[in-house]
């Protein structure tokens, strides 16, 4: 700590060098105060500059996320149409196995009734040629 006489010896020196004591105090204060305005000045802007930045990214990321949102749900209808049209295609698919494996089976059932239908309409030409001759022995006989 200073006593009364020592800082008395100091005001001395310094009116002694020139530089007196209140100017020197004005000075500094005055210029402290102006890098103090500087700095706020600097603050506020960045500060500005940031809330402005801030909000616009916020926007931006809104949107995008609507866009992504967006493009979800295309996707999504896009799957969802491919799926309903792909389990269409399987039944159809599956009808159509189904019908040949049916047809498979039957197919020896319908050839043997077309060889059993043949050996039918066989014998019922024979049975409609054998019946014009007796119907035609019949007439002779009529006639005669």
């Amino acid at each position: 700590m200073m006593t009364p006489l020592r800082m008395h010896q100091s005001m001395r020196r310094r009116e002694k060098m020139g530089i007196p004591k209140r100017p020197l105090l004005f000075g500094l204060a005055i210029f402290m105060g102006l890098g103090i305005l500087v700095y706020y000045r600097l603050w506020t802007i960045d500060y500005r500059i940031s809330v402005d930045e801030s909000e616009l990214l916020r926007k931006q990321f809104d949107l995008a996320h609507r866009e992504a949102m967006d493009e979800s749900a295309e996707w999504r209808s896009r799957f969802d149409e491919e799926r309903e049209r792909t389990t269409k295609c399987m039944k159809e698919l599956n009808e159509l196995k189904e019908s040949r494996d049916k047809m498979s089976k039957d197919v020896p059932d319908v050839d043997e009734r077309f060889k059993r239908l043949q050996s039918e309409n066989i014998d019922l030409h024979e049975r409609l040629k054998s019946l014009k001759q007796e119907l035609e022995a019949e007439k002779l006989k009529c006639k005669s």
